[in-house]
């Protein structure tokens, strides 16, 4: 008897912390299997993206590879129905022809959510780590049912380390870009050093100096850089021939401060502004492209002292060279990759030095036009 009561309330305990397991079936409870998860099958690759939860609703897409070739598609969504959750889905083929008819889906009731597990009838999402999951699905051939598995894992993008941090002020009344300084929040704005040597021999303050302000107001990045060089080159004429070799202001953005390789995408901007207002970054297509639309610029020079104002839109890196893209609003308490830079020629056919605004780590300081991890770092403020 004392062996029975024993068993039976070990049967009780077990029973109790399964059903405190059990979750509601709610999206928030499975918001986990959101993100790019890859994996292999049937002797090919898979891949399956999952959205956020959002307006009562998940959605995915997923492709099986095979020899190099897309075999099929499917088109995944898990919705809240009456208080529960349904996983619908739809097949098709390389060339997006349905396998099933016009309003039929595949669909797969819930059964119900633990912690690391969600059942469907059918289909198990199964959380091995956050950065692993198996699928268990149970697929119906000849009359016999087999359950394969599907074992995935999820691309995280690791953040960019904060480098050398700014906040940058708003402006009330945004600057015009006149080169004339003139406008409040410039006199309510501390200098910041450009200052950094990444290429070249070391220079003398008579041969450059400079230093620069930042602001921002919803429309665009506003910056005024005071640049003091005693010889002005502009040694060719076409905008995209040997654009660096001139003497000119680059400006470095980094949308989403990610960081990561930018050499020929727009994971980030690296513009060059030449003397004559022209403002050149390198394509997808891995050559020079104007991208004067991106930036409004004015210079005044007096002397051997360059007044630049600039306004910079704002990119992310979704953006097409040959379509359409709107600039971002931005916000209170966005963060953004920057680092400016001036080019500097005074006698030669290429640049003599290249001066920067952060500190660059190792011999090869030059890396800004590729490796958009070295930019400091611009967090927007009040």
């Amino acid at each position: 008897m004392k062996q029975l009561l024993i068993l039976l309330l070990a049967y009780s305990l077990t029973s109790a912390t399964q059903a405190q397991n059990v979750l509601e079936p709610k999206l928030e409870n499975i918001a986990w299997i959101s993100g790019t998860w890859h994996g292999e099958a049937f002797g090919g690759l898979v891949e399956e993206i999952w959205s956020e939860p959002s307006a009562g609703s998940m959605m995915a897409s997923f492709k099986f590879i095979n020899d190099g070739r897309v075999s099929f598609y499917e088109i995944e969504v898990i919705r809240e129905v009456e208080n529960t959750l349904l996983l619908q889905l739809k097949h098709f083929r390389s060339d997006l022809k349905g396998w099933e008819s016009k309003d039929e889906t595949v669909d797969f009731p819930l059964i119900e959510i633990t912690e690391n597990k969600v059942v469907f009838e059918g289909m198990v999402f199964e959380k091995v780590s956050p950065t692993e999951m198996n699928v268990h699905v149970d697929i119906e051939e000849n009359g016999k049912t087999e359950t394969v598995t599907f074992n995935y894992k999820k691309q995280v993008k690791e953040p960019k380390h904060i480098n050398q941090l700014n906040i940058v002020k708003k402006a009330k009344v945004k600057p015009i870009i006149d080169g004339k300084a003139n406008d409040a929040i410039w006199s309510d704005t501390v200098w910041l050093p450009l200052d950094q040597l990444w290429l070249g021999d070391p220079y003398t303050e008579d041969d450059f100096s400079g230093r620069y302000k930042l602001s921002w107001a919803e429309d665009g990045l506003y910056l005024l850089a005071e640049i003091t060089d005693d010889v002005l080159v502009d040694n060719n004429p076409d905008p995209l021939e040997a654009w660096w070799d001139d003497d000119c202001l680059e400006i470095f953005i980094d949308e989403d401060n990610s960081g990561g390789e930018h050499q020929y995408n727009h994971n980030a901007f690296a513009y060059h502004i030449a003397l004559d207002g022209n403002v050149v970054d390198m394509s997808t297509k891995k050559t020079g492209k104007l991208y004067n639309s991106h930036i409004e610029s004015k210079r005044i020079t007096t002397g051997n002292t360059s007044i630049w104002e600039v306004k910079i839109s704002i990119f992310d890196d979704s953006y097409k060279d040959d379509a359409k893209n709107t600039p971002l609003k931005l916000q209170v308490g966005k963060v953004m990759g920057f680092a400016l830079a001036y080019c500097d020629n005074d006698t030669s056919k290429t640049r003599e030095n290249f001066i920067g605004s952060f500190y660059v780590e190792g011999e090869d300081k030059n890396r800004g036009w590729i490796d958009a991890n070295i930019f400091g770092t611009l967090k927007l403020r009040n």
